[in-house]
């Protein structure tokens, strides 16, 4: 359980270094909360639940923003 929170971290930290803030900021509120989300979270389907959009479209706007899918 240590080894997968401590990856968890990582992977947290990989996506909030990698991420294009300057992308994210400029968009409408709801997109902009589910990136923030998902760079937390790293869970693609809440995410997209969370922007009102398919996983497909959420995945899209994931990579226009610059941050990893870290599985």
């Amino acid at each position: 359980i240590k080894e997968f929170l401590e990856w968890e971290v990582k992977a947290r930290e990989l996506r909030r270094r990698m991420a294009d803030w300057e992308f994210i900021n400029k968009q409408p509120p709801r997109i902009r909360e589910a990136l923030k989300y998902y760079i937390e979270k790293g869970d693609l389907y809440v995410a997209s639940r969370i922007a009102g959009l398919s996983i497909e479209e959420f995945n899209e706007l994931r990579i226009k923003a610059r941050i990893p899918n870290i599985a």
